[in-house]
């Protein structure tokens, strides 16, 4: 039975899980249509949804993997046996795993950094709704999101850029707590206090 959690003690306690402490079971396509659609869910000045999902799931994790590990291997080599097998399992750590594709492009009235940061809380928006739905989920780029030779393999047209994957599964281990930042040492007050 899943537990009921006000916003304000989840968002006090939010932490994401690393991919490769997920596992099965992930999130059924039901569950993931309302995922996509909470997460749809953000400021979008123009109304433009200048993002789209790209849904990773089953073999397909396995095949774009090794895709994936062929390309790093041609640029390094030399990777060490378990770099080679993290390579090979980049979209199979968790059950799920989702890309938010940045569409931002030049417009008459919409400022193409605030299309970019739409996808941006589309993200965030999506590791929220996967934790309320009793999901891990954790937000990623690493090398492939931003390697044009990878687009293909992963379905991103050309003109898009990937804002991150969002890898999404049952938890193996609790979260646990990292450091934060001192309020002192990233708030700038202007004006009085009164």
């Amino acid at each position: 039975m899943k537990t009921e959690i006000k916003l304000i003690d989840y968002l006090s306690t939010r932490r994401s899980i690393p991919a490769f402490q997920m596992s099965e079971p992930g999130p059924s396509k039901g569950e993931l249509e309302a995922m996509l659609t909470l997460a749809s869910r953000v400021p979008d000045h123009g109304k433009l949804a200048p993002w789209r999902f790209i849904v990773y799931r089953g073999a397909e994790r396995w095949r774009i993997s090794e895709a994936l590990a062929r390309i790093a291997m041609e640029d390094k080599p030399d990777l060490s046996v378990e770099m080679v097998k993290v390579e090979n399992t980049r979209l199979s750590r968790a059950p799920v795993v989702v890309a938010v594709v940045s569409r931002a492009a030049p417009h008459f009235k919409i400022p193409e950094w605030e299309q970019v940061m739409s996808a941006g809380a589309v993200c965030l928006n999506l590791v929220m709704a996967a934790n309320a739905h009793g999901f891990a989920s954790n937000w990623l780029t690493e090398w492939y999101a931003f390697d044009e030779r990878a687009y293909p393999i992963l379905g991103v047209a050309e003109g898009e850029k990937v804002a991150g994957f969002i890898h999404i599964g049952t938890p193996t281990v609790p979260p646990t707590e990292r450091p934060r930042p001192e309020l002192a040492e990233i708030v700038t007050w202007v004006g009085d206090d009164t």
